[in-house]
């Protein structure tokens, strides 16, 4: 299911490996919690690829190759048991409180937005297929978190994904200021309510969609939250499905020594809807749930950092811009397609 081994735990190196990436992950959660970081919606997550990075690009080189297995723990087994204990962060109650149009909006823009950016990313760009399923994921549900779960099941290596969440980063970035200025404009002639159906909708990260709604009025922030977080709950079926599509149509870019990795099912999908349930059905203290949510978020930003440990520069440049067009492509689709598509299900609700 997972893919450590007992080997791992009975060896030091991995230990020492671990430490070392938890080191940064500190750091970038310090720095996150700066003022002016956090007011600007800057994640752990963020920081912690970017300092990963820097460290790939620099000094790299100099890393003990007996502490090589702890980083590839942590962007590997580390990266799946947080994606799981992610489900702590939802509830079935969060699904019916959005409504009609809030699911509608969800699964239209998911849809659209992973299928045609795949398909754009690989016939138009002739991009890897992997490299656009990264991509398309980060655009379509909820930014790092769904590249972070998608990577595992597509076999990406750790400097495309640390790409694929660059480029929720730069564009999710720009439309978190983006959209408010649209709605004050007069232009959008949409609700708070609406307004926070087309953010949460359409938002990279829950932070992003949280600051856009917030800008607004706290309707809108709070509609925003819960349609956003309706959407990272589509990561389950996304991760099930794209684990049953690659299965029947394997990636041909991989080795064919990965026969048995490119059939593997996403059982940690499957463990994430059931921290869904559990934590539904409130049988776990608060307390509890949020020492969990702290701690998996300290995981995520070591599987960050740990990815970022493993890109440097000149991976970046052989992947040269196309992620990030195809990023840009998909970010102007959420921004008017989305648009449309809230106008729709919300009129049709009416």
């Amino acid at each position: 299911m997972f893919t450590a081994t007992l080997d791992h735990f009975q060896t030091p190196k991995i230990v020492n490996g671990v430490l070392f990436v938890a080191l940064f992950a500190s750091a970038a959660s310090q720095i996150s919690s700066l003022p002016f970081i956090s007011v600007a919606g800057i994640s752990p997550l963020i920081i912690g690829i970017v300092l990963g990075m820097l460290y790939g690009s620099t000094l790299r080189q100099h890393l003990p190759e007996q502490w090589v297995p702890g980083i590839l723990f942590s962007s590997g087994t580390l990266l799946r048991t947080a994606v799981v204990l992610y489900g702590f962060r939802l509830t079935l109650q969060d699904l019916a409180s959005v409504g009609m149009p809030g699911i509608m909006a969800d699964v239209l823009i998911v849809a659209c937005t992973f299928i045609g950016g795949t398909l754009i990313g690989t016939k138009i760009f002739k991009m890897p297929r992997r490299l656009a399923m990264l991509t398309a994921a980060g655009s379509s549900v909820c930014g790092a978190a769904a590249v972070l779960g998608v990577e595992p099941v597509v076999k990406a290596k750790p400097h495309e994904s640390s790409i694929a969440v660059g480029t929720v980063v730069v564009f999710g970035t720009v439309a978190m200021f983006i959209y408010p200025l649209l709605y004050r404009s007069g232009l959008l002639n949409l609700t708070d309510s609406t307004f926070g159906i087309w953010v949460g909708s359409t938002m990279h990260e829950v932070a992003h969609a949280v600051a856009a709604g917030n800008a607004v009025s706290t309707q809108a922030g709070n509609v925003a939250v819960i349609v956003k977080m309706m959407r990272v709950v589509l990561l389950a079926p996304l991760l099930l499905g794209l684990g049953a599509f690659l299965n029947r149509f394997p990636d041909k870019d991989l080795d064919n020594e990965d026969d048995d990795r490119k059939k593997s099912f996403p059982w940690f999908a499957l463990l994430f809807v059931v921290c869904i349930c559990i934590n539904s059905l409130g049988i776990l203290p608060a307390y509890l749930v949020s020492l969990i949510n702290s701690l998996d978020i300290f995981f995520l930003t070591m599987a960050m950092c740990a990815l970022g440990m493993e890109t440097s520069m000149e991976k970046v440049r052989v992947v040269g811009p196309k992620p990030f067009l195809l990023a840009g492509i998909l970010a102007v689709w959420l921004m008017v397609g989305g648009y449309w598509i809230t106008r729709m299900v919300t009129t049709l609700a009416a």
